[in-house]
């Protein structure tokens, strides 16, 4: 099991993502978040997902990404669906569990 928590920003609106796959295939979300768009969409969408299809596409296409572009209002740099698939490539073997991070910068 592979488990991330995302701190999307300013909303505030945490959340908690643990991927299961005994095949490196077939992987089983489950996404806590404070999100209502994330939450309907796990609700839509299920918890069962062919790792290949969610995470070895171009950037913005899956099933994740095609259900926010129809139903998540517009919010272009919501991290929670890159977090949501790097929690799948790790547990699924298709990424290193390494960090990754947006921070500012203070410097001008």
């Amino acid at each position: 099991m592979t488990k991330v928590i995302i701190e999307p920003g300013a909303c505030g609106l945490k959340a908690v993502v643990t991927a299961d796959s005994e095949d490196r295939q077939e992987v089983k979300l489950h996404v806590s978040s404070g999100c209502k768009a994330v939450q309907e969409m796990v609700k839509d969408l299920g918890d069962t997902f062919d790792a290949f299809e969610l995470c070895l596409v171009k950037p913005g296409m899956g099933p994740l990404y095609e259900y926010a572009s129809e139903h998540f209002p517009g919010h272009a740099c919501c991290p929670v669906i890159a977090g949501i698939t790097k929690c799948v490539e790790a547990e699924c073997g298709l990424a290193l569990k390494k960090d990754a991070e947006i921070r500012f910068s203070k410097e001008e």
